[in-house]
């Protein structure tokens, strides 16, 4: 086992732009952002010189000069009067309130978006059992979601999608049809739906895929390759859908999204063949969301994409079998990093994309890793506000260790929600 790395210490007279330092405080104790950060600037000094601490850590390894070897003149003649004024007047210390105050938003926002969610789960369970026996209940609560989706996508336009975390209940409150509507709704607006269009399409995405409940379970849980017998079985699940749908009395263009969502606008998809404007412009935003939601929740959970990569394979390899417009618009809604992304930031921090800013997808708002902060009361950040700070890349959970993976607790399956609006929420059971 290796010996542990040599901690670093420095008076603060040491300090000079270009040091990595560590603030070994709580994240609310001191105006900066980050606990661990590179000095750019004699305000920054100036401002953690105030802090009044015996000393600080600092990394030599990703410093880009070393410490000064004693006070400098200026820094000591310093008084501990000046410090407490310019610790007042620093602008950091407004921004560090004004970003607490973020924080707190934020967190209030997860909360009621969670509470939503679950709630919403509640309804796909019932419709997931009771469809079919009783699909007049069944269609109402589904009815109920859907204009929930229609009032937060259509009618506020700054509604943005969260990724749920492990408090959500863990992999087995995932519902693919709920994450496909979501994600259609989300294009809606932008797609040139209307209300009532929007009612269609959420239903659509809801039921999407009911034909495959006559499909067996030995097929359609299956986790190695199908057979070509039991892909044609499989395939059989949209025109069974489409029976199922005349039976419950859809409208027709649900039944389009239902019969036609693995179309492709190249002619390549199934089970006609169909080309470009000859699917339905509502199965064409179903067909897109569809994919992109298989590539993150395979049923085979280990051979998963993360977000960034299933978009990036899409529009990389796969564009030319989807509508252009909506890959444009979902890719503007998701942004390049898509809320569950794991990302690696210029400082060189780990994080967790949490939610998408619909005015600047570059800066999302992310979950930091902070080993000096407790999980349950991690940093969230919203890097519209963080001007020196981007995202440098993202990185997939296998190259994290135990301990960042168990802190920033990336769901293995993707599970989107939204803020919902002043209605009332979908009934449960």
């Amino acid at each position: 086992m290796p010996p542990p790395e040599q901690e670093h210490y420095i008076s603060p007279a040491q300090l000079r732009v270009g040091l990595y330092i560590h603030l070994d405080l709580s994240w609310l104790e001191h105006p900066f952002s980050f606990n661990s950060f590179k000095i750019k600037s004699e305000d920054q000094i100036r401002t953690l010189r105030s802090l009044k601490l015996g000393r600080i850590r600092y990394d030599p390894g990703r410093s880009d000069t070393p410490p000064y070897p004693h006070a400098p003149a200026a820094a000591a003649a310093d008084t501990s009067a000046s410090l407490r004024a310019e610790a007042t007047a620093d602008p950091a210390v407004a921004a560090k309130q004004q970003s607490i105050e973020r924080l707190q938003r934020m967190r209030e926002k997860v909360a009621r978006t969670e509470k939503a969610f679950l709630k919403a789960a509640g309804v796909m369970r019932n419709i997931n059992r009771n469809l079919m026996t009783r699909p007049r209940e069944s269609l109402a609560e589904a009815g109920g979601l859907v204009e929930q989706m229609v009032q937060a996508f259509l009618e506020s336009p700054d509604v943005t999608l969260q990724v749920m975390g492990e408090r959500c209940g863990g992999e087995e409150v995932y519902f693919h049809a709920l994450n496909v509507s979501i994600l259609a709704m989300m294009l809606a607006r932008d797609m040139g739906f209307d209300a009532q269009e929007g009612r269609q399409l959420g239903l659509g995405g809801l039921l999407h895929d009911i034909g495959l409940m006559q499909v067996p379970d030995r097929i359609r849980m299956k986790t190695g390759p199908l057979t070509q017998a039991e892909e044609n079985l499989r395939r059989m699940h949209c025109e069974y859908g489409v029976e199922m749908g005349h039976r419950l009395g859809l409208p027709p263009e649900v039944l389009a999204v239902i019969g036609q969502h693995h179309e492709c606008v190249d002619g390549t998809g199934y089970p006609q063949g169909l080309r470009g404007e000859a699917i339905s412009p509502m199965a064409r935003v179903v067909a897109l969301v569809n994919h992109y939601d298989k590539l993150c929740n395979p049923t085979d959970v280990g051979k998963a994409l993360t977000p960034h990569e299933a978009l990036s394979q899409m529009f990389a390899q796969a564009r030319s079998r989807f509508d252009a417009r909506a890959l444009q618009v979902m890719i503007h809604h998701l942004g390049v990093y898509p809320p569950g992304t794991l990302v690696r930031l210029s400082n060189e921090a780990l994080a967790l994309v949490s939610s998408v800013n619909p005015r600047r997808p570059l800066r999302p708002w992310v979950v930091v890793y902070d080993p000096q902060v407790p999980k349950e009361e991690a940093i969230m950040l919203d890097l519209e506000h963080e001007p020196e700070v981007n995202i440098s890349k993202a990185i997939r959970p296998s190259q994290l260790h135990a301990e960042i993976y168990g802190y920033l607790s990336p769901r293995r399956r993707i599970t989107y929600y939204f803020e919902p609006g002043d209605a009332g929420g979908p009934a449960t059971a």
